[in-house]
């Protein structure tokens, strides 16, 4: 990359840094009291169906279903992923190199941040409400620590170059030379590893597959399977980005939580006003009001994805089924 271009990446990531600070430090929007309930049943059933559908091979011994379908057609893939032999493969790879088999990485901008996306989940039971789905304690407890950390490569205005770059790594943890992506896994050395990229992709989107491509090339090189998430906006327009994300998911075959379509029947699609940052209530799946907002969707259908991945990657069996209503 040129020294133009990485000028440019760097003030477009300043000026994201400024906005996300901004949006995320304030009151999180709340569901309108006047919205209707029928968007709850209906994620929570696209929600149950995927997870009937992806924990039936919960084995792993065919092609991942994700990487099976054209990726076209990325707004009907499952929001939850299946588990190919590829990606089985990464895995056992990593634990002869070493990697923690309790430990999982967040790769992405400051909606990956613990205050907001699974880090309750280190915190206690009493800071959160799993209600019907119950059967995800288990995960929770196979991963300890890994929920609340905070990640050297996430940060608020990440992109898919940052995390490359060592303009941006922690010099308390890093080595000099290090970007946060090298860093995050050395230090770390995680079995998974969440990638939740784009949203601030969108000045170069043209650059962003390539990029993307880099990432799950070098997080696969080191035993950790990526897992690739859509992101819940459009602010691209197009869809473009999730597109790449699914077509680079499927070239690879790695896991895919398809984030986007868990938001599209919250009111506003789980967003707040601005299109970008998800609407926020508390981790209470048991509840149908809060399950209206885009936040404790997100970070049920991420626990629910990582029990899917954990199990098929370690040959588990698989849990229960979700409920078919959210608030049973």
């Amino acid at each position: 990359m040129t020294h133009q271009r990485l000028i440019g990446w760097g003030l477009g990531l300043t000026l994201t840094l400024v906005a996300c600070q901004a949006t995320s430090s304030s009151a999180p929007a709340s569901p309108s009291a006047g919205t209707s309930t029928p968007a709850v049943t209906e994620v929570a059933a696209a929600t149950a169906a995927a997870t009937a559908a992806t924990r039936s091979t919960s084995a792993a011994t065919e092609r991942s279903e994700d990487s099976t379908q054209p990726p076209a057609s990325w707004q009907d893939w499952p929001i939850l992923p299946t588990v190919s032999e590829a990606a089985r493969a990464v895995y056992q790879r990593g634990l002869q190199l070493g990697n923690d088999s309790a430990a999982f990485s967040k790769v992405g901008d400051c909606g990956s941040s613990p205050s907001w996306f699974l880090g309750v989940f280190d915190q206690g039971d009493e800071f959160y409400r799993l209600g019907d789905y119950s059967y995800l304690s288990e995960v929770i407890a196979a991963f300890p620590g890994s929920f609340e950390r905070t990640s050297v490569a996430a940060r608020s205005g990440f992109n898919a170059s940052s995390v490359f770059s060592p303009l941006w790594s922690d010099p308390k943890v890093c080595e000099p030379g290090e970007g946060p992506l090298a860093c995050e896994y050395r230090i770390h050395r995680p079995s998974l590893a969440f990638i939740m990229l784009g949203t601030n992709d969108r000045w170069h989107k043209e650059d962003f597959e390539a990029r993307l491509r880099e990432i799950v090339e070098y997080t696969i090189e080191r035993g950790i399977v990526p897992i690739l998430s859509t992101k819940p906006d459009n602010l691209e327009g197009d869809g473009s980005l999730n597109a790449a994300i699914v077509r680079v998911a499927a070239d690879y075959e790695v896991p895919l939580w398809n984030e986007w379509r868990a938001m599209q029947p919250l009111p506003n699609h789980g967003l707040q006003a601005d299109a970008a940052h998800l609407t926020w209530e508390p981790n209470w799946f048991d509840n149908p009001v809060v399950m209206r907002s885009g936040w404790p969707v997100r970070n049920l259908t991420a626990l629910q994805t990582l029990d899917v991945v954990w199990r098929g990657l370690t040959d588990r069996p698989p849990a229960q089924e979700a409920p078919t209503q959210f608030g049973g």
